[in-house]
């Protein structure tokens, strides 16, 4: 049975699911590793990657965007400050966020307008990354 039997079917009536773009903010080598390769290869997603919360935010504003996905623990700039940038620049981002700690996320009163749209607790389990992603595509 081939590897790709453990994950979320991306196709229905035989035809193949329209290809996302996501843009994946994580500084672990490792961790950007296996998302790009969880999204990319067992998903529709076609996935861009930056360690640098600041070129995410260039990024971001200068093309389109199905999903960003970020991790929380950034250096200089936090999944949630880039989160509360994303908003401030559109809301039209689809935006979760990557966490070892996901008890540290702030009640949705405290973020109002900047809370994610999804929390993905790590150790990240490739079922969970892509179905939560298929979810959000389909949200658009």
């Amino acid at each position: 049975m081939p590897s790709s039997a453990h994950f979320p079917h991306a196709e229905s009536a035989g035809k193949p699911a329209a290809r996302g773009r996501v843009l994946l903010v994580e500084d672990d080598p490792e961790a950007a590793l296996f998302a790009t390769h969880v999204l990319g290869r067992h998903g529709p997603f076609d996935v861009t990657r930056t360690a640098d919360p600041a070129a995410a935010l260039v990024l971001a504003t200068s093309e389109p965007w199905d999903l960003v996905l970020a991790d929380l623990d950034l250096p200089v700039m936090s999944g949630l400050e880039l989160l509360a940038a994303l908003r401030e620049i559109s809301s039209r981002h689809h935006v979760a966020v990557l966490t070892a700690h996901p008890m540290d996320i702030p009640p949705a009163s405290a973020l109002a307008a900047s809370r994610p749209d999804a929390v993905i607790a790590k150790p990240v389990k490739a079922g969970l990354l892509l179905g939560a992603a298929i979810t959000l595509l389909a949200a658009r």
